[in-house]
């Protein structure tokens, strides 16, 4: 059974897409951390170090169901022709994690884009040269000041998934925090990318926040002033985390990380 938590309405479900190491030590990918801190963090997640002592990554995607529809956060590392292949563990498992968590393609009716790196848009177009939209019926939605960066953030992207997209009516950008149709709230959270967004869920006293890369490893969850090598604003992105991770929570609430070993972590 697929990990899940329930926040009233909302069923939010862990989705499976791969697993393998990080294409550079984790001293590179969190300069100046101390040997303390890392000890902490190996502690708290002690599935993210393998045997030979490289990062290992968890790569999910999250789908949140209610009566309202079905909202799938993020689109995964894609198949072995995808975006990430150059660095990701691809094929991803994306398709089969939705069928054991019974959704198709087909019932998916918003898929939030948290931002425009390869392994978070990997499923998101597929087909090749006769690409189109994996999740037919579904409106992908992205903040406009995303596609307003996508030369620095991912230029191939244009041509391989959004012109896709746009072509097939199916782009929906935001601008800023907005309230999707399903009740999830999108909450704009840039410094990893200038147009990184997350997915907030509430109901009554019950909150849980789909992270997207707002924190990548539990480092950054432990200590969340500390800088990752690949976000593009790092001042930017060490104020969304505290945003996020400082939230006033008087009941409970879940962090939904695509990147950790288990994928939810309760406060």
């Amino acid at each position: 059974m697929l990990p899940s938590v329930q926040v009233g309405p909302y069923t939010v479900t862990a989705l499976p897409d791969g697993e393998g190491p990080f294409f550079s030590p984790r001293s590179e990918a969190f300069p100046g951390v101390t040997a303390e801190q890392w000890a902490a963090a190996d502690r708290f997640d002690p599935g993210a170090l393998d045997d030979g002592g490289r990062w290992w990554l968890r790569f999910r995607a999250f789908a949140i169901r209610s009566d309202r529809g079905v909202t799938l956060v993020d689109a995964g590392i894609g198949p072995a022709d995808g975006p990430a292949a150059s660095w990701a563990p691809v094929p991803g498992a994306l398709p089969a994690s939705l069928a054991a968590a019974g959704v198709e393609p087909a019932d998916v009716d918003t898929v939030v884009l948290t931002h425009l790196h390869t392994d978070h848009v990997g499923w998101a177009v597929v087909g090749g040269a006769r690409a189109r939209p994996f999740f037919p019926n579904a409106s992908y939605v992205l903040q406009q000041a995303e596609l307003d960066a996508i030369e620095e953030v991912n230029p191939q992207l244009r041509s391989t998934v959004i012109d896709p997209l746009r072509r097939a009516g199916q782009l929906r950008l935001l601008d800023g925090d907005t309230s999707l149709h399903g009740g999830e709230r999108v909450v704009a959270t840039p410094g990893h990318t200038p147009g990184h967004q997350s997915v907030l869920v509430a109901s009554g006293r019950y909150q849980a926040v789909v992270t997207g890369d707002l924190l990548v490893h539990a480092i950054q969850l432990l200590h969340p002033e500390i800088a990752y090598a690949h976000e593009m604003d790092p001042e930017r992105a060490r104020e969304s985390r505290r945003q996020v991770l400082l939230r006033p929570s008087a009941g409970t609430f879940h962090l939904a990380t695509p990147h950790l070993t288990e994928p939810f972590i309760t406060r």
